[in-house]
């Protein structure tokens, strides 16, 4: 059975893979192929905006269970938003609690 921390962990590489495809797919296939850029937003999008939700609402309970300061939980939620950042929250501030 999976942990809350473990499946934290999870969805915070999942969330950051999938915000690189999404731009992958915004500056890679958009400019050579439109009609298959358009194919693939949809479904990119939609998961990519399930792990975005996924990813706030696990770090609210795991911060709340580990008791972590406004300032980490800040830092921890706002790294949803910045490319590659997640991997970086995954190995600082969850590898340290296991």
């Amino acid at each position: 059975m999976f942990t809350l921390l473990k499946s934290f962990k999870i969805v915070a590489i999942l969330e950051g893979i999938s915000y690189l495809v999404l731009f992958g797919n915004m500056l890679l296939v958009k400019p050579f192929n439109p009609e298959i850029y358009k194919t693939l937003l949809y479904p990119i999008g939609m998961t990519h905006g399930l792990l975005f939700i996924a990813y706030i609402i696990l770090a609210l309970l795991v911060g709340s269970k580990l008791k972590w300061s406004f300032k980490t939980l800040g830092i921890v939620m706002l790294a949803s938003l910045i490319p590659f950042a997640t991997f970086y929250i995954e190995r600082k501030y969850l590898n340290r609690t296991i």
